[in-house]
């Protein structure tokens, strides 16, 4: 899950359910929350020490002003983007790293936003090998429903007013 983190084109949703799957609900979830929490603190350091001073030598101090200065807003951002299934996870933590956003900020925020999708995505991962047909249905609709709900979203947001294109 670490690399998965790191190294951007490797998914991690399928090694959350593999986790789930091989080591069940508890430590599934436990083992997704470590692995993209140390993920994403490496992410992180890698953009903090390679880049921010790069953005500064480039930007000025431009780069720390604004959205990038406050530090309630990078939080919020980073939690709200962590509890997002289709935001590149591994993207904000390099983003969040080339920000002045202050580690401990990050951490706590990634903390608190992997949470609910790792405990969903080991839960439907535990369920898919019960053995019981009906349970493993059952999470797999489940998988479907969270992973297609906010695909139909964004979807219905994107889809052009009626007779928007109308050339009369």
């Amino acid at each position: 899950m670490t690399l998965a983190v790191v190294a951007s084109p490797i998914p991690s949703a399928p090694i959350a359910l593999a986790a789930g799957a091989a080591y069940g609900h508890l430590w599934g979830t436990v083992q997704v929350v470590i692995g993209a929490e140390l993920g994403a603190l490496i992410a992180f350091g890698l953009a903090r020490v390679l880049g921010h001073d790069v953005l500064r030598r480039v930007f000025g101090d431009r780069v720390d002003a604004g959205l990038l200065g406050s530090q309630t807003a990078l939080t919020a951002t980073v939690f709200a983007s962590r509890l997002m299934p289709f935001v590149a996870f591994d993207m904000i933590s390099y983003a969040a790293g080339l920000s002045r956003l202050q580690a401990w900020r990050f951490a706590l925020a990634t903390l608190a936003g992997i949470v609910p999708a790792s405990v969903l995505l080991a839960h439907f991962g535990g369920e898919a090998v019960s053995g019981d047909p009906g349970r493993a249905t059952w999470a797999v609709l489940g998988l479907g429903l969270v992973t297609g709900l906010p695909l139909l979203w964004v979807a219905m947001l994107r889809r052009p007013e009626e007779g928007a294109h109308d050339h009369d």
